[in-house]
């Protein structure tokens, strides 16, 4: 024993390897415990079995881990209706939307998978990919068309049946297709659009380029600088970690404001594993006879599904396409080659200017202009 009643090198050592040998016994046990379980019961011998009955903590710890990865296995699958019960759920969610006084609808990926736009937790999600250490395709999103389901909530809105619509996606589609910017909050951005914080209010520039190809977590300079004032843009994105402060696209006063009046919300596309942690959206502050009746359309689990007053296992666009039939609305097509671009209501209090030859001033700051007719692609930078 060393002085001070501490332990000598040499002690310290050896209690070291001890401590190493148990570590090490304890992990072959659980591996020998691990391989029994794997076998039928009628298959094991008997000193196995005693082995088993000696090691009743491993057990449980071990079956524990198999009904966890069982369960995650499960929520991860795709689950389909048959065409006869997803008929009989949409004439019902085709009920809802016509009795609902305040729809919102909460959007995802899943909305813009049909535009061959991948999503991120499906069996070839961006995220599923990188888990199975698999590469993951990189795609011209500018070449993205709005897809039905766009095209369809656009229409449930000129139609009063949809009031607002909260979206995780950045893609733009949703005002390519023709929604409002005033109907929408895109809350994680949108990567056609930049702005100029030093400008107030805030000075938009909507392009038709993507804008964060030199953007990333925590660097959001574009590399652009705002035609009036010279300072540098930043894109809009809000990425994983981050918390979004802009006032637009984001708009997440108007998103708040719409889940507090909503009595319906219905959900597109959405794994919704990001849009519980928004409390807001959900008026979770309101007693549960109180809250809005929820639908989702998923093809995969998603936290909220006990919540859920109507799960509809389905492809966005085949639910979209019944629901449109059942409500007797016709899907507007949209056609990239129409016109290129369309002039809203101006409000002066923006201070946006919005020429008649906009397709050729890319870089006009208009927070008025919807993205809905815009060319695809013009790699044009200013």
């Amino acid at each position: 024993m060393a002085a001070g009643g501490g332990l000598s090198r040499s002690e310290r050592k050896a209690a070291e390897r001890v401590r190493r040998l148990r570590e090490e016994q304890q992990r072959e046990r659980l591996r020998q415990v691990s391989r029994i379980l794997r076998k039928a019961a009628a298959e094991r011998s008997a000193e196995e079995g005693r082995l088993l009955a000696e090691s009743e903590d491993l057990v449980t710890e071990l079956q524990g881990r198999s009904r966890r990865r069982e369960g995650l296995k499960r929520r991860q699958e795709e689950v389909c209706d048959d065409p006869e019960e997803l008929r009989r759920k949409v004439r019902e969610l085709a009920g809802a939307v016509r009795s609902a006084r305040h729809l919102v609808v909460y959007t995802g990926a899943g909305i813009s998978t049909a535009a061959s736009i991948p999503d991120y937790r499906g069996p070839n999600g961006v995220w599923t990919l990188l888990q199975k250490g698999r590469p993951v395709s990189a795609a011209d999103l500018s070449e993205a068309e709005p897809t039905l389901t766009h095209m369809s909530i656009t229409r449930l809105h000129e139609q009063k049946l949809v009031q607002h619509v909260v979206s995780q996606n950045c893609d733009g589609l949703h005002l390519r297709s023709g929604l409002p910017r005033t109907a929408i909050s895109e809350l994680h951005g949108n990567m056609y659009i930049e702005v100029c914080t030093s400008c107030i209010p805030n000075r938009e520039y909507v392009r038709v380029f993507d804008v964060t190809e030199r953007t990333a977590l925590h660097r959001h300079l574009t590399g652009r600088t705002c035609h009036k004032c010279g300072t540098q843009l930043r894109d809009t994105i809000v990425h994983f970690g981050e918390r979004g402060t802009l006032g637009q696209p984001l708009n997440w006063e108007a998103a708040t404001e719409a889940a507090s009046k909503a009595d319906t919300i219905l959900c597109l596309g959405s794994s919704l594993k990001v849009l519980k942690k928004y409390p807001r959206l959900w008026c979770m502050t309101k007693p549960p006879s109180r809250r809005p009746k929820l639908y989702i359309v998923n093809l995969q689990w998603t936290p909220k599904d006990d919540w859920a007053a109507l799960k509809l296992h389905g492809k966005c666009d085949d639910v979209m396409q019944l629901l449109m039939n059942e409500l007797g609305l016709e899907i507007p097509v949209y056609n990239r080659s129409h016109q290129q671009w369309v002039r809203q209501k101006r409000l002066s209090s923006e201070g946006c200017c919005c020429p008649e030859d906009f397709p050729l001033q890319l870089g006009v700051p208009c927070s008025l202009v919807s993205l809905m007719l815009l060319p695809a692609k013009a790699q044009i930078k200013t």
